[in-house]
């Protein structure tokens, strides 16, 4: 259905047409005055120049003909040009009705619907995911949850780093370790054990250790550099090992990334394009995109609009080496060929905003992607502390996500506990989910190319803009939902939404109308904050209807019903916003 703002502009339109004006004049925006009105038109006052008339006379001559029309409950011109206006109680609820009659609460997709590849995790095996990796996965996540509701095609993509130094950074510390192993004999011949030589807190303690060593011991780093040649080149004891590694830290990773609420339709690493390297490498040359700048091959990427030096984007370092930008342009040629999508989506930290720029450019110029297909780049801010400075451990460490998730749901358990509510069983999975909103909620509330300041006392208090506040909301009105359904007098059948009988009222009712209008504006500018500050928005214009109202104490049954029916829509909306925020809301707290 018709996003309600779009069906009010037409009208507009249509009276600025039957007065002989541009209907192109008619755009109606919400009232930055809500206290004057809850629509406006500022047309007119473009008009007086096209029309060399007082923008008052031509809002008259637009209002006149709104007069009368069913859709307004007011329509007026305010000097110098202004035409404000209010919506009728019936049209509004009406609205809503055939909202709610809807399965997708009436939300339609503007314009094609595309293949969008997002790009969201990016986390290294062999290390344990951490509060760095927390970002880009929740907010990937809603962007994912958000585009498939809109009706688009989307593939998630994990985008593993799996074939760089860290690897012969870890075999190395493991041949020094354990020399005996057949990885290491280069006459071995017979198969290697199913069973991997360590587990992966043992392949998490060898990997710092292993790098903090290679800082301080150029032979053991040049023997990890020969390492990771060795298996980017087929040594089969190395590739052997190399599966071991992976498939030890994937297990973890996606228990990890599960607790998180947070899931990849395909796990796709940097090893799985490594074929594609040579023949890209090989085309960009004859085709004279590259060229030799002191011993590496490179391809200019520079316009003549940048404001600041674009460095060319380096293909092959002068050893021959391939870097980050060589195996992400290999992973558009895949995506190219797998998914031919219209939109990549890459949710990365914003410092690497250089980066993309130079990979976009280049895949662009040599043909890598089409002409026509998107490629966005979605940067966030650091999780800092309350120092200002990124999130650490009290002993000055980058704390691993799952402490970070156990830490705060344990600071909700104890406040639900403190007020004895409810079992301690139930109180644990209740604080587990409370946590998980608070945590994702307070995230994703900043805009994304802020830093922001992680507060536990804050993101789990149960007022302000915070996720335990909206969930409240939602379990209020449950609740109110439960006591209507036990009333033994209450009225038979299902109610139906009325013109609103307060200013409370219609205010919510005009709240939840938005909500098309909040998805597709969180959708276009990649900006689940939007959709954060609609659902709190509308928790708040349902809290404020909720305490000037005696729901339970109605005595009009008729009435009681309309107002059960909204509750059901508003829950209904705010349910389907936090399942595309990535979290969801208890039945008690």
């Amino acid at each position: 259905m018709k996003k309600l703002i779009d069906r009010i502009t037409e009208i507009v339109e249509q009276g600025f047409a039957d007065c002989g004006y541009e209907r192109s004049l008619g755009k109606v925006t919400l009232s930055n005055r809500p206290d004057l009105c809850e629509y406006q038109c500022n047309g007119a006052m473009a008009g007086a120049k096209l029309y060399k008339k007082a923008p008052i006379v031509i809002a008259n001559d637009v209002v006149g003909k709104l007069s009368g029309n069913e859709v307004f409950e007011e329509a007026g011109a305010v000097n110098p040009g202004f035409i404000n206006m209010k919506l009728s109680g019936a049209f509004l609820a009406e609205y809503l009705e055939q909202m709610d009659g809807d399965e997708r609460l009436g939300i339609c997709p503007e314009g094609k619907p595309e293949t969008i590849v997002i790009d969201y995790g990016g986390p290294n095996v062999a290390k344990p995911l951490h509060v760095g990796h927390l970002r880009s996965a929740i907010i990937g996540e809603s962007m994912k949850r958000l585009s498939r509701f809109l009706g688009h095609k989307v593939i998630g993509d994990v985008h593993l780093g799996d074939w760089g130094l860290q690897m012969g950074l870890i075999i190395e510390e493991l041949r020094e370790r354990q020399p005996e192993l057949p990885y290491f004999k280069e006459d071995y011949e017979g198969g290697y054990p199913e069973e991997a030589p360590f587990t992966i807190g043992e392949l998490e303690e060898i990997y710092p250790s292993a790098s903090a060593r290679s800082k301080m011991d150029e032979g053991f780093a040049k023997k990890a550099h020969d390492a990771t040649f060795k298996l980017q080149n087929g040594n089969r004891g190395y590739l052997a090992l190399w599966n071991h590694i992976l498939n030890v830290s994937v297990s973890d990773l996606k228990k990890n990334y599960e607790n998180l609420g947070v899931t990849f339709d395909i796990w796709k690493k940097e090893s799985d394009v490594q074929g594609y390297i040579p023949a890209m490498v090989e085309r960009m040359k004859e085709e004279g995109f590259a060229r030799e700048s002191q011993g590496a091959l490179v391809v200019d990427v520079s316009e003549e609009t940048d404001a600041k030096e674009v460095p060319p984007c380096i293909l092959l370092k002068s050893d021959g080496a391939t870097l980050y930008s060589t195996t992400d342009l290999a992973t558009l040629v895949e995506r190219e060929k797998l998914f031919a999508p219209d939109r990549i989506l890459y949710v990365v930290d914003k410092r690497q905003s250089l980066h993309f720029t130079q990979v976009f450019r280049c895949a662009k110029k040599t043909g890598i992607v089409r002409p026509q297909v998107k490629l966005d780049f979605l940067g966030f801010g650091t999780m800092n502390g309350r120092d200002g400075k990124p999130f650490k451990t009290r002993d000055g460490g980058i704390m691993r996500l799952e402490y970070l998730i156990r830490e705060i749901g344990d600071a909700v358990y104890e406040k639900i506990m403190e007020n004895k509510s409810m079992e301690e069983e139930d109180a644990r999975e209740t604080a587990k989910m409370i946590g998980l909103a608070a945590l994702k909620y307070g995230d994703l509330s900043n805009q994304a190319a802020k830093d922001y300041v992680f507060d536990v006392d804050r993101f789990i208090s149960f007022e302000g803009d915070t996720g335990p506040y909206i969930l409240y909301t939602i379990v209020r009105i449950k609740s109110i939902q439960a006591r209507y359904a036990a009333l033994s007098d209450r009225r038979e059948g299902e109610g139906r939404i009325l013109p609103a009988a307060s200013e409370s009222e219609k205010a919510l009712q005009l709240m939840v109308s938005r909500m098309q209008d909040a998805l597709l504006s969180a959708f276009s500018e990649q900006a689940p904050h939007k959709l954060c500050q609609y659902v709190y928005e509308l928790s708040n214009a349902f809290n404020k209807f909720y305490h000037e109202t005696k729901i339970m104490a109605e005595t009009d049954q008729e009435r009681q019903a309309a107002y059960i029916r909204l509750l059901g829509l508003v829950r209904r909306v705010l349910e389907t916003c936090i399942d595309i925020l990535g979290f969801e809301a208890p039945d008690r707290m």
